[in-house]
């Protein structure tokens, strides 16, 4: 019966896993897209842009009323309202803050690039998120993944070539300069974020239920949003990619997500070209490629540590059933 359920468990996370891989890519891909056709149709309210990032995580309240209301018809009034402890509420709204300002770094970076420039530019996250893993959450790599992040990167760095010709008509130097750094920083503190959110669950020392993500989502998302409107008061101004991004790291990790992310550059590259009419260059296309490449190169890297931690596991399980018959004939 325990295999039964470890093997159910098992299952229920890959289910879990691939769901949120989904979410991820689809508001991946699409947020961008979304973000620069707003510039493009003539907005300027670079604070609002950002506000919306994050604005819709009254929705997530949603399934967890539901999952609330059947617990509450499983377990009665014993039930939890919240599963979240005062600890981690006060790592995910901090965590929430640097995410809003991060919401706004790269809003202001969409303002003043294109998506091919921008993204190449977020690319480098997966740098910056396999430096602050290695440190945060001691991360281990392997030759896979350590391949998988240098063709991602390499990726990035082919786009990067033909970059300065895709600067929009009519924009100053400056201005292009200061999108450009502020992309930059949100690539690098989002690479700081991920490991961040991994490290909470860590720590957390309770249960990670999705339903508890699901919290951390509404917590992390609603600071964020404060922090906008703050800005657009100040300013006088006046959310599918994060609730997949908390999921991958909850069910894997952190450096799975900055791999997603990164792959899905190349991606967002070719949506580029499909819906505003930008030209697909050949260096494109071999981002693209490297990109896949890497991709396979991760997940094929995981499949084997699978694989070698099952055979260790069965040597070590067997070693053990063979130290309790030797015992048992000794005695």
């Amino acid at each position: 019966m325990e295999t039964q359920e470890s093997g159910s468990t098992k299952w229920r996370k890959k289910i879990l896993l691939l769901l949120n891989c989904v979410i991820l890519s689809t508001g991946n891909c699409g947020g961008p897209l979304i973000s620069r056709l707003y510039f493009l149709r003539g907005g300027s309210r670079i604070w609002f842009s950002s506000w919306l990032i994050s604005a819709a995580w009254p929705i997530i309240v949603l399934p967890l009323a539901g999952a609330y209301f059947l617990r509450l018809r499983a377990e009665g009034r014993a039930t939890k309202l919240f599963f979240m402890t005062p600890k981690v509420f006060a790592a995910t709204a901090a965590i929430g803050v640097l995410t809003g300002l991060d919401n706004f770094l790269y809003a202001y970076g969409m303002a003043k690039l294109p998506v091919s420039t921008s993204s190449l530019l977020i690319a480098t996250q997966l740098a910056f998120t396999a430096g602050f893993a290695f440190l945060l959450v001691k991360q281990r790599f392997t030759a896979y993944s350590v391949n998988a992040i240098v063709l991602l990167t390499m990726g990035a760095g082919v786009l990067a070539f033909g970059a300065g010709s895709d600067r929009p008509a009519g924009e100053s130097s400056k201005e292009y300069i200061i999108g450009f750094v502020t992309t930059l920083s949100a690539a690098g503190l989002y690479g700081l974020i991920l490991p961040a959110i991994e490290l909470m669950y860590k720590l957390a020392k309770q249960a990670i239920t999705y339903t508890l993500v699901l919290e951390i989502q509404t917590v992390m998302s609603f600071f964020a949003t404060i922090f906008a409107t703050i800005g657009m008061i100040i300013n006088k101004d006046f959310q599918l990619f994060y609730l997949g991004v908390v999921g991958v790291v909850c069910y894997s990790s952190s450096l799975l997500s900055g791999v997603l992310i990164a792959m899905l550059i190349s991606v967002t590259e070719v949506l580029g070209v499909v819906f505003y009419g930008e030209n697909f260059r050949p260096d494109k296309g071999i981002a693209l490629a490297l990109s896949l490449w890497g991709f396979v190169s991760y997940f094929y890297g995981e499949i084997q540590s699978g694989k070698n931690n099952k055979s260790v596991k069965d040597n070590q399980t067997a070693q053990a059933d063979e130290t309790t018959q030797t015992h048992s004939l000794l005695v």
